[in-house]
This record gives C-alpha cells, structure tokens and sequence, in this order.
C-alpha cells in the first residue's frame, strides 16, 4: 500500500522536475522472477526506477539505513530490505532468493556503490550469483541523469539477458555480474548523448 502510495507521490514529483523519459519499459516482464540491474550514480536511483518499472521491485539497500527505527521500517514497507556491503551476506542472499522464488521483481545495483563519474563502473559478483542461482530473467537497465532540476533523465530498460547461456559455459557469478555489467555499459554507450 506504502509503495504504491510512494510511486504515486514520486510519479507526480519526478517527471516534471527531471524531465524523465522512460525507454524499453515493455521488455520487463508482466509476470514471473525479474531482476532489474542498473547503473547507480545517486541515492535518487531507486525511487527513479520503482517510479519507472511496471512492477514492484524489492530493493537491497546498505545495512546503516536501516539503523534509525523510522527510516528502517519505512524501508521495509516499501519493500527494501538490508544487505551487509563488503560480506558475503548470507541473509541477504536467501532473502534476495526467496524474493525471486516468489516471482517477485528484484531490484540491484551490480557495482554496490554509486559512481563518481556517472559512468557504469565495474560490478561486484553478487548480481551474478541471483542471476545464475535463480530462474528470474535479467533486464538491463541504465539512468542517465546529473539529477539538476529540468533537466532531462533518461531510463532505459533493455532486452533480457540470455542467461542460460552463461550456465552452460559453466560461467562464475563474476563472469555473470561482468556480462550484465557489460549490456549496461552498452545501453549507456547507445542512449549517452
């Protein structure tokens, strides 16, 4: 109820102060296990993409957010939940898991950290490990934006990944995170300008 109230909220807010123009939202899938994979330059990204994405997405969100008692449970009701950075977090592994099990819509920022220079940097294996542990289909996404009042924000949203082909070359989760990383990359390349 939160979330929708929140989209509805940011909808009104964001599109007319950051020009957004969304590209590619038809290739999210209506139904079934979605993670959606961006580049992340600001703390803006997540409301930008579950205000632009067809579906509710689940967001990992650093550990230290959910610290205040009013900014934890308000993450949580709109469907956050904790990741610990620089660990292999095992709770938010099975929670991230349990999340795509249930057909819902995972939301993640492969390189963990925002970018200094609004570029895609390079991703942490983490992305890779939901994409090959899981059956979710795997859509790019790239935010193009220095987030300045009227001035325009561009969301592309590209084809899912062939996933399974990266299963049957045996690939690493790295290998996985490196191949989503580089069809965000390629997004950004195409749309930059």
């Amino acid at each position: 109820m939160l979330y929708n109230f929140a989209k509805f909220i940011f909808t009104i807010l964001f599109y007319p102060m950051y020009r957004i123009k969304v590209t590619g939202k038809h290739h999210i899938p209506k139904k079934g296990p979605v993670i959606i994979c961006t580049n992340h330059t600001s703390n803006l990204d997540p409301p930008v993409v579950g205000t632009t994405a067809s579906r509710t997405i689940h967001f990992m969100a650093k550990e230290e957010l959910f610290n205040g008692k009013f900014l934890g449970g308000l993450l949580r009701r709109v469907h956050a939940f904790p990741v610990k950075r620089g660990l292999a977090d095992r709770n938010a592994l099975r929670g991230g898991l349990k999340i795509l099990e249930e057909g819902e819509t995972l939301g993640l920022f492969p390189e963990g950290t925002r970018s200094k220079d609004g570029k895609p940097g390079n991703p942490l294996p983490g992305v890779g490990f939901f994409a090959l542990r899981s059956q979710a289909e795997v859509v790019p996404c790239v935010i193009i934006s220095e987030y300045k009042l009227f001035r325009r924000t561009k969301v592309i949203y590209g084809k899912p990944m062939d996933v399974e082909s990266f299963r049957k070359n045996k690939a690493s989760a790295k290998e996985m995170s490196e191949g989503i990383m580089e069809e965000i990359r390629n997004l950004y390349e195409i749309h930059k300008n």
